[in-house]
């Protein structure tokens, strides 16, 4: 699988770690940066560009890093056809693709070791989306909003 990956200062070591591990694992492995450390260096710059390749990029999914991840999470998800998740378990990762089909998770590496890291990456990576018509509804209604801001009705 190609995965887009992008993060920052804060996440530097974790974002290395994870592309040799990513690619011993066999998947193909996009790094958008950083491509090396400094410690001004700012989020938005690597993460965007992430998350803008898997949305351009059918059957890709992403990974974006930082400190907490909480930005990073943000700012993938100001990208259209984007559903970015913050995940702090492989169980959270694994439900965001089973019931958000999300496309791109959010770690923050100063909240894991490199281990923990792995691990939601791997569960994030190896699940897929449910399909479950309750799932798709929820999403088509997210999509209609944010493609042309049409809200859910009311019950």
């Amino acid at each position: 699988m190609r995965v887009h990956i992008g993060g920052d200062h804060a996440a530097y070591e974790m974002q290395r770690d994870l592309v040799s591990w990513l690619t011993e694992q066999g998947h193909e492995v996009v790094d958008h940066g950083p491509a090396g450390y400094d410690e001004l260096d700012d989020y938005p710059v690597y993460v965007l560009r992430a998350a803008e390749a898997v949305a351009a990029d059918p059957g890709s999914l992403g990974v974006v890093l930082g400190g907490s991840g909480n930005g990073e999470q943000m700012a993938a998800n100001k990208v259209t056809g984007i559903r970015a998740a913050l995940a702090w378990s492989p169980e959270l990762a694994t439900l965001s693709r089973q019931h958000n089909d999300a496309r791109v998770v959010s770690v923050g590496a100063r909240m894991h070791s490199l281990e923990e890291g792995r691990a939601i990456v791997e569960a994030f990576l190896t699940t897929g989306f449910s399909g479950e018509e309750r799932h798709q509804r929820r999403i088509d209604m997210m999509t209609a909003y944010e493609t042309d801001g049409t809200l859910p009705p009311l019950p």
